[in-house]
């Protein structure tokens, strides 16, 4: 009889020829250019990555712009901006739609710039060209004045604190009207002009005292306003008495280093901020940032600060869907996946690299759903033992020091299929690339052996989790197969619908489809 593992197809179904090839030039299937457009804006940041530099990414994004209708350009930009809390993807779709369809980027603008980092961001794209234009026009300034009348006068000094291009710069461009003495003399006091101080804010009045050595309280200013300035161990304690919750997760070091954690009532503040569930869901965290802090917090981090970062993860995973059934999770720790997470960026590299993501995914679906089987991959199968009452953290680390090798993305289908398995769930997390697995037939070896899993499990469910920016895939996109793509939260509520069979019938693009604009 022959081998019914290698010649098993799903009934009714012949696997569709691959019609491209992925960067490790294996064969793949092209995504469409919605999907496309949609995995590029919820994984890009424009950095370089393993496979592509940030000039690649930019072209290929811009590419598929052309091949869409703006009304799905300007869908996916609010998605990237208010679900998958990126910044300079859905600022660039933004500055596309400027000159694609002007009516649509005024109704997407305050939705996608809604943060000073943003605004910088849109007018940095609009002044470099790339988008078909090198000033910002009518309208775009149009906008951006408006932007800066909505700010009250705190916000808007908090927003001075950025650079390249700075809110000065900004405000030259556009050339507000200030509506209150208060608003012309801080125009003037950020430009470098007389100005009335007596009529500045009184936010700004305080900073400037305090920066001449005044004894006043530490101004309630962004934490990168002052830094720079000579702090005691008390003006550091009253700063993180106060600081933000991103701001607390990114400087813990700092302010061990300060001294803060040397007040135990700051130990406690800080830990209660960290686990804060409404903290947390204003900050729009990313679970990969949460690994970050643990990861980096030195020894004189107190224990309770990195407990507190624990539980601060177990409640930015609170969407990973408990789903029935019998569930494999298949994550990728390939050489590939070594790269950071949002690319190489002089200076702003993060320590974060996909496969700590792609564990860091698979533990959280591990917590929620103890019953299901890991079984990551390199060139082969990894053997790692992930224990469901464990913490996520300690799942993450354990899975993320193994492997290194090839990628070969058919390895687990194959083995279930060796054992004859039944489920109803795989879930694989990955760049996408395969490559060991390549052969000469006319699918790729993923999707020949996940016919071969469904011929056994009509039910089955494929969901493919691409953490990195690509326009292919290694299993084609069809009723029982979701290709999505990006590392915030959202991900987990698709993978939920989908296996619910709650998903719109084009899946992702769906989705997006579906958002109000």
């Amino acid at each position: 009889m022959a081998n019914q593992t290698l010649f098993a197809t799903l009934q009714g179904t012949l696997l569709p020829k691959a019609n491209a090839v992925n960067s490790e030039n294996a064969p793949a299937y092209a995504l469409s250019p919605m999907h496309a457009l949609a995995q590029y804006a919820a994984t890009g940041c424009f950095s370089r990555t393993f496979y592509a530099d940030a000039q690649e990414q930019l072209d290929k994004v811009l590419e598929l712009c052309a091949a869409v209708e703006p009304e799905f350009i300007a869908r996916v930009a609010i998605y990237a901006r208010e679900r998958a809390y990126l910044k300079d993807a859905p600022a660039l779709l933004c500055a596309v739609l400027s000159v694609r369809a002007p009516k649509l980027h005024e109704a997407v603008f305050p939705r996608v710039i809604d943060h000073a980092r943003m605004l910088r961001t849109y007018v940095q794209i609009l002044r470099s060209g790339v988008v078909g234009r090198k000033s910002l026009g009518s309208a775009p300034k149009r906008l951006v004045r408006e932007w800066l009348e909505r700010q009250n006068d705190a916000a808007l000094f908090a927003a001075s604190a950025g650079q390249s291009p700075s809110l000065a710069d900004i405000v030259k461009m556009v050339h507000p009207q200030p509506a209150t003495p208060a608003r012309e003399s801080f125009y003037g006091y950020l430009l470098g002009r007389p100005h009335d101080g007596a009529a500045l804010p009184p936010l700004v009045r305080d900073f400037e005292r305090f920066k001449l050595g005044e004894e006043i309280a530490v101004p309630d200013v962004p934490f990168a306003m002052l830094t720079a300035l000579p702090l005691s161990e008390a003006d550091w304690a009253e700063i993180a008495a106060r600081a933000p919750w991103q701001t607390t997760r990114m400087n813990l070091n700092t302010f061990a280093r300060h001294g803060v954690f040397e007040r135990p009532e700051m130990v406690s503040l800080i830990a209660s901020r960290l686990r804060d569930p409404k903290a947390i869901a204003r900050a729009r965290v990313f679970p990969y940032q949460l690994l970050a802090a643990y990861l980096m917090a030195g020894s004189d981090v107190p224990l309770e600060i990195r407990d507190a970062l624990q539980d601060a993860m177990e409640l930015a995973t609170a969407n990973v869907p408990a789903v029935p059934g019998k569930i494999y999770v298949c994550p990728d720790v390939s050489g590939s996946m070594r790269s950071p997470i949002t690319g190489h960026r002089k200076g702003a590299t993060t320590a974060v690299r996909c496969v700590d993501v792609a564990a860091l995914v698979t533990s959280a679906l591990v917590r929620k759903n103890p019953s299901a089987e890991v079984i990551p991959f390199e060139q082969d199968l990894v053997r790692v033992d992930v224990n469901p009452r464990d913490s996520i953290m300690t799942n993450a680390e354990r899975l993320a020091s193994v492997g290194g090798g090839g990628t070969n993305g058919s390895a687990p289908l194959y083995w279930l299929n060796r054992r004859q398995a039944k489920g109803d769930l795989v879930i694989y997390v990955s760049d996408n690339e395969s490559w060991v697995d390549a052969g000469r037939g006319l699918g790729t070896a993923l999707l020949a052996q996940w016919n071969a899993f469904r011929g056994r499990n009509p039910k089955a469910r494929l969901v493919c989790i691409d953490l990195q920016p690509n326009h292919t895939t290694q299993a084609v996109e069809r009723h029982d197969v979701l290709n999505v793509g990006g590392f915030s939260d959202q991900v987990f509520e698709i993978v939920a619908a989908f296996a619910a069979g709650e998903l719109h019938p084009n899946h992702w693009v769906g989705l997006l489809n579906a958002i109000e604009l």
